[in-house]
Order: C-alpha cells, then sequence, then structure tokens
C-alpha cells in the first residue's frame, strides 16, 4: 500500500511539471503570437491591394515583361514552397500542411509526381524533416527564414522561385501555407504563385485604365517582382502567427487535461490513503481484541 501511495504521489509531481511548461510554454507564444498578429494584419490589406493591382495589369497587358510572369504552359515541372513551423507541440498544424501539400500532388500534379518533377521548397523545419524523411524531392535553402524572419530573407526565396518559372525550370508554383484568422482558427491554403492568375472580367465591368509613368514595360519589370516578394512574405507571416496561435491553444489544452489528471489522481490517492488508514485501524482493533481475549 506504501508503494502505491509512493507512486501515485510521484505521477501527481510530474504531472505537475508538466502542467508548469505547458502554462510557460502557452504564455511565450501569447506574447510571440500578438507580434506576429499585428505583423499580418498591418500587411494584409497593403499586399491584398499589390495583388489586386498585379492581376489586373496581367490582364490588361498584351505582351512584354509582364506576360513572362504570366505564361501559362503545359505543366512539366512543379514547384511547391511549402511552410510549416521549426518545432512542434503546436497540435496538428505541421501535419495539416504536410497531409494538404501531399493531398494537392495526388489531386492535381499526380503524373508529374510520378516522373520525379515535383519538387518541395521548405520553409520551416519541421516540413524538411518529414517530406526528405519520405524520399520526397525536397530542397533546404530556405527551410531556416523563421530562424531570422524579415522581408530580406523572405525576397530570397520569392526571386528564386520567379527566376526558375522565367527561365522555364518550372512551369508552376504553389505556396502551401496556413491563413492565420485568429488564435484558436487557421485556414490551410494552397494558392498560386506562379503563373500569375488574369482576372476574369465581369459583364459589364469597366476595364481598368492605367496611365503608366515612366514607360509601361519598364514600370511592369520593376514592380512585378516587387509584388511577389510582398505576396510570399504576407503567406510567411501568416504562418507565422497561425504557428504561434496553434501552439498557444495546445498548451492551453495540455493545461486543462493536466488539470483533470491531477483532480483524478489526487482522488487515487485520497482513496489509497484512506483505504490504508482503514487497514492500519483494523489491524489495531483486532490486535486489541486479541489481547483481551
Amino acid at each position: 500500500m506504501a508503494g502505491q501511495l509512493k507512486e501515485v504521489r510521484n505521477r501527481i509531481k510530474s504531472v505537475q511539471g508538466t502542467q508548469q511548461i505547458t502554462k510557460a510554454m502557452k504564455m511565450v507564444s501569447a506574447a510571440k503570437l500578438r507580434r506576429a498578429q499585428d505583423a499580418i494584419i498591418q500587411m494584409r490589406p497593403y499586399a491584398r491591394k499589390m495583388q489586386d493591382i498585379l492581376s489586373n495589369i496581367v490582364s490588361n497587358a498584351s505582351g512584354g515583361t509582364g506576360m513572362k510572369f504570366a505564361e501559362n504552359r503545359t505543366i512539366e515541372n512543379v514547384l511547391m514552397i511549402v511552410i510549416t513551423s521549426d518545432r512542434g507541440l503546436c497540435g496538428a498544424y505541421n501535419a495539416n500542411i504536410i497531409k494538404l501539400t501531399k493531398a494537392a500532388i495526388v489531386e492535381n500534379y499526380a503524373l508529374q509526381f510520378k516522373k520525379g518533377n515535383v519538387t518541395i521548397w521548405n520553409v520551416g523545419k519541421k516540413g524538411f524533416e518529414h517530406f526528405s524523411k519520405n524520399k520526397f524531392n525536397t530542397d533546404a535553402t530556405y527551410k531556416d527564414i523563421f530562424i531570422n524572419l524579415n522581408f530580406e530573407n523572405v525576397q530570397k526565396a520569392a526571386q528564386a522561385a520567379a527566376n526558375a518559372f522565367v527561365e522555364k525550370k518550372v512551369d508552376v508554383v504553389e505556396i502551401v501555407y496556413s491563413q492565420f484568422k485568429n488564435a484558436g482558427t487557421q485556414q490551410n491554403e494552397v494558392e498560386r504563385f506562379l503563373p500569375i492568375p488574369k482576372v476574369i472580367p465581369q459583364k459589364g465591368a469597366t476595364k481598368a485604365d492605367f496611365i503608366f509613368d515612366p514607360g509601361k514595360d519598364e514600370l511592369i519589370a520593376e514592380l512585378i517582382p516587387k509584388i511577389l516578394n510582398t505576396q510570399l512574405y504576407k503567406a510567411v507571416l501568416d504562418a507565422n502567427a497561425s504557428e504561434h496561435g496553434a501552439r498557444m491553444t495546445a498548451m492551453d489544452k495540455a493545461s486543462e487535461n493536466a488539470n483533470e489528471m491531477l483532480r483524478s489522481l489526487r482522488i487515487s490517492y485520497n482513496r489509497a490513503r484512506q483505504a490504508a488508514i482503514t487497514t492500519e485501524l483494523s489491524e489495531i482493533v483486532s490486535g486489541a481484541a486479541a489481547l483481551q481475549g
């Protein structure tokens, strides 16, 4: 009985120690989430407007510089930029991104995958670890972006993807990431990066009429790469906020589960202690009765 009580006490101490860690991680994630949330909320309207401008320019361009980024061609080589986290303990966040990536490959690029023509650029270590372990065609060049998250580092990845498309090394570029909604909700997305999707004008809609100064080709050549950089940076910021939201939620649930476990263990401990006391009392009473007899 004494051994059982000691075992339960040890388990209670272990769960209490784990709960302290989960509560601390929740507080850290909450602080990081506030910063990440502010960053994506400030970035999103700008990125959305830039994307609208980009789609309109490409839709109204008849040729020249802008069209090389919007060229639809037979898809032979596919590039997927998959954004996961560097660390775990964030619930199903990474698993859902990986699952969505595989589903997108099976649904849209099964033939290219069989030929070995689907390449995955990993942003975040967890995705790289999974896809390299499972023999996917992976590239780790940009997996450490979250170690020093800034526009310049993301820009390198965006420019490399744009160059690969223009040089016809790849025919389509997709971004797989988690779009931040709130601390408890993330929406996983497969977003077309290149070729730039054109806007299909609605019936009766007014055609966008831009005045270009300086010249149209010169301005588009300068503008389009900058907008593409912004689009990828927005996706990375979305993923960063989603990760911290998912981790905060996971640690909160873990703390609640620890409370439930502690309650159950304390009940078990009290029952075992009461049983031990009852047994000792019975032995005392029996001994006293034997002496009297």
